[in-house]
């Protein structure tokens, strides 16, 4: 990976093309300078630049227009003020698609995009691949050996819309015919026997506009996003014959966007970069007054999911990533207006950072006055006057000057590892296991059997890795995964809920990581389909049977929760207000252990939980979506001491913890609610923003929304 300066990143995008328009009496040249001044009084360390304005970098077709950024360059180095460079592809100019009508997308067969957003482009058509690689290359050029910058961002937000243009279906067909070789094998492989659908030629493949077959879906939902990671690829290797040394090279990955596979498209870039947005004021108040049927979009609602997002960041590459977006003021919408209580942007970033944030980048710099995000505020409002805003921000910015290489790169702790199948996904966003309360299908079902387990976790103070199936092992050889042995040295406790579509031989190493002595835990759906989402011909979960020592082939929705209780003798404590929700499956005990039951007249024939020694490890069986009190008792067993070493936490604190890169141990402690607390400090430890020494025992006191960051006397010699 290229080199990153040896701090924390903080700053935000700036747009000073815009500033013309902004009807100011000073003149740009003046409002760049006091610009700049006010981003190094913050304490600022990178801008991000350039990357949505094409028709400003090119007005017209060929004619270019490169020195505008200049000045902007030159004042930001002139500060120590880095920046990072993007490309405007995601925002063509409409001279582009007046020459060439035909590069609109399609959002459906025959059915073009409006044009007035962004991101309306089929960016596989040739014509516009032209004219962005002409682009890029002159853009590029032009800016790489200037010394403020460190970093170029390709695109920006990737993965909008799925592509149903006629050239983008003809590829598809042409990636078929490669991987299976000729129509009878599809038509076996994808059950093309049913409703007639058998091919006679390749010709005869339908547009996926209606379609109903999933192994059609999931083959489909897998070649856009691989269209998305050949266009991101495609323009980093452009951007990297002109990048100097230690530049790096990524994009800004908005991780709900449907075209997006992130664990794919970061193996392309040389560090992983997204953009988390998340309800501030009582969004961030623990204990968590979300409803469990919130549904959480490319914004998050609660601190246990701004956390999730976070680590779904870090799991990318299993790196320290960048912030490249996030929240300044309000976002969005012109009606929801809530921009954070005194202290929750300090929270918020040493959250990111704690799980492993390298940079925290605001948007933007200026509150728009014009276009379809005049309301997202950023660090300065339409007034360009600094407020309360600038003054919350600027207070963060010297904690990182202060806190300084320390916290740059930490390696998070975690003590549950959970598993993410984009494949399983995709399919459950089409056809859902789920309904919602109104009885129609739930496209957010996947994330409706993960997210129990991810924010037990977090309410039970444990901290969680999330890994892409393929990282730990992938059938195609594409990437180096790990031995069963390497993981239960890394992931000593792996739960693995909904992986529903998964090969055999992953379902293999599950169960050799089991025997080799890992706690595997199978949520809902988890080995009930094939590589091709098949439904298998054993029972569930598959060839892991023998080695769960449970089974089960019936299955039911919920409309209402049921009651779970503890079995006589278990080692497992069930809460007295534990519920299964949404779904239950009729596990049949073959060999293991009741851990907890139902109390149904109907589903109290099965077993909610169950548990089996498999080797030297173990298989426990979760038959439903837990609730809160039931996933936190299921983290709190499977990881009995917490890796923070933090004990008798309030309800409204948490403790996140890492390595930072000289092996010191970064403790960060959070009080999100306004009513002060204070907790007992588990090591002699020293505040890293004050100095003071904390003496073990001694009380922690936090304020209302505070943050503290600690670090141990000695690194980690472990």
């Amino acid at each position: 990976m290229a080199a990153l300066p040896a701090r924390v990143l903080f700053g935000a995008a700036y747009y000073h093309e815009y500033t013309p328009a902004y009807g100011s009496t000073a003149r740009p040249d003046e409002q760049l300078k006091t610009d700049l001044d006010l981003m190094a009084e913050a304490h600022f360390t990178v801008i991000r630049v350039g990357e949505s304005v094409w028709s400003t970098w090119e007005p017209t077709s060929g004619r270019f227009e490169l020195d505008w950024l200049q000045p902007v360059l030159d004042g930001a180095h002139e500060r120590g003020i880095s920046v990072v460079l993007g490309t405007p592809t995601y925002a063509a100019p409409q001279w582009l698609v007046r020459l060439y009508p035909e590069i609109t997308a399609e959002y459906a067969t025959g059915q073009r995009l409006g044009w007035g957003a962004r991101q309306e482009i089929d960016f596989t058509h040739p014509a516009f691949r032209f004219h962005a690689e002409r682009l890029i290359r002159r853009m590029v050029a032009r800016y790489a050996d200037h010394p403020a910058v460190i970093g170029w961002q390709v695109d920006n937000e990737p993965g909008l819309h799925l592509l149903h243009n006629n050239g983008v279906f003809q590829r598809f067909v042409d990636h078929l015919r490669e991987k299976y070789g000729d129509v009878e094998t599809l038509n076996r492989e994808w059950g093309l026997v049913y409703w007639s659908h058998r091919l006679s030629t390749w010709a005869d493949l339908w547009t996926p506009d209606g379609n109903e077959q999933p192994q059609y879906d999931v083959a489909w939902r897998e070649f856009q996003a691989r269209q998305v990671t050949e266009f991101i690829g495609w323009q980093a290797d452009l951007v990297r014959e002109y990048a100097q040394p230690g530049q790096f090279v990524t994009t800004c990955i908005s991780y709900t966007r449907q075209g997006v596979e992130d664990d794919e498209l970061s193996d392309r870039l040389d560090i992983a970069s997204g953009n988390p947005y998340y309800d501030m004021q009582d969004g961030l108040l623990l204990p968590d007054p979300t409803p469990d049927d919130h549904e959480q979009q490319w914004k998050t609602t609660g601190v246990w999911s701004m956390y999730q997002t976070a680590d779904w960041m870090f799991s990318s590459r299993q790196e320290p990533f960048l912030v490249t977006e996030t929240n300044a003021q309000s976002i969005g919408f012109p009606w929801d207006n809530r921009p954070g209580y005194d202290g929750q942007w300090r929270q918020a970033a040493w959250a990111h950072v704690a799980r492993g944030a390298r940079m925290i980048e605001y948007w933007q710099w200026q509150t728009l006055r014009f276009g379809a995000e005049t309301y997202w505020g950023g660090v300065l409002p339409h007034s360009g006057l600094p407020g309360r805003t600038y003054a919350e921000i600027a207070r963060l910015g010297a904690e990182f000057d202060t806190a300084g290489p320390l916290v740059a790169g930490l390696e998070p702790d975690a003590d549950i590892t959970m598993v993410y199948s984009m494949p399983s996904k995709w399919l459950m966003q089409k056809y859902p296991p789920l309904a919602n309360a109104g009885g129609e299908p739930d496209a957010a079902a996947y994330h409706r059997f993960f997210d129990p387990f991810y924010r037990g976790a977090f309410d039970a103070g444990r901290q969680v890795r999330i890994v892409h199936a393929r990282q730990l092992h992938d059938p195609r050889g594409e990437r180096d995964g790990m031995t069963p042995q390497e993981a239960v040295r890394r992931h000593p406790v792996l739960v693995a809920p909904a992986l529903y579509v998964v090969d055999d031989s992953t379902l293999d190493w599950l169960e050799a990581y089991a025997h080799a002595g890992g706690h595997l835990v199978l949520g809902p759906r988890t080995g009930y389909a094939d590589h091709e989402a098949r439904a298998r011909h054993e029972p569930a979960p598959g060839r892991l049977v023998a080695a769960a020592g449970v089974q089960y082939d019936e299955f039911g929705n919920l409309t209402q929760d049921v009651p779970v209780r503890t079995v006589p003798g278990s080692p497992f404590e069930v809460p007295a207000n534990a519920r299964a929700t949404r779904w239950i499956e009729g596990l049949t005990v073959v060999d293991a252990e009741v851990l907890a039951a139902y109390e149904h007249p109907h589903y109290g024939r099965w077993p909610a939980v169950t548990t089996r020694t498999h080797g030297a490890g173990r298989i426990t069986c979760v038959g439903t979506a837990p609730d809160r009190d039931l996933a936190r008792a299921l983290a709190e067993w499977l990881s009995p001491a917490a890796t923070s070493g933090w004990q008798h936490l309030p309800a409204t604190v948490t403790a996140t913890t890492g390595t930072a890169p000289d092996g010191r141990r970064v403790h960060i402690v959070h009080n999100w609610s306004w009513e002060p607390a204070s907790v007992p400090a588990p090591a002699d430890l020293t505040d890293v923003l004050t100095g003071d020494a904390v003496v073990a025992g001694s009380a922690l006191n936090l304020g209302a929304w505070d943050v503290r960051v600690l670090v141990s006397a000695t690194a980690n010699r472990s």
